[in-house]
């Protein structure tokens, strides 16, 4: 019997470190938006040539270590009860995500050789 209460202790924990996960991924995108927003702003009321850049590339960079927070829930999740249903959702998120995290990348260098490019022709920069 103390060996079913420590399994539901671990998973009890477990669970509650997989909330926490969850809510930092969200954290995380609420916090890359604000920034995101504020920079948004910043540009338009500079006035200059009105590139989103800077703000696209702040929020990729937090979208991108909030899918790795949500991917970690994800798989505490199928840890907790692995059967077999868990395990396809984990496979397929786990897909899914590292698939935008691929294209996510890419963009972001694409991003900041344009970013790069702004600013070398910007008398102003």
């Amino acid at each position: 019997m103390l060996l079913a209460e420590e399994v539901y202790g671990i998973a009890g924990a477990a669970n509650w470190i997989r909330i926490g996960l969850e809510a930092l991924g969200t954290l995380t995108i609420a916090v890359g938006a604000s920034f995101a927003t504020v920079e948004a702003v910043r540009t338009i009321h500079r006035g200059r040539q009105r590139s989103f850049v800077t703000a696209r590339l702040e929020l990729a960079r937090y979208l991108a270590l909030a899918l790795e927070f949500q991917l970690a829930a994800d798989i505490l999740e199928t840890a907790i009860s692995p059967d077999w249903t868990h395990i396809g959702h984990v496979a397929a998120i786990g897909a899914i995500r590292t698939a935008l995290n691929y294209f996510l990348s890419r963009e972001m260098k694409e991003e900041r050789r344009q970013l790069a490019s702004v600013t070398a022709n910007d008398p102003a920069g």
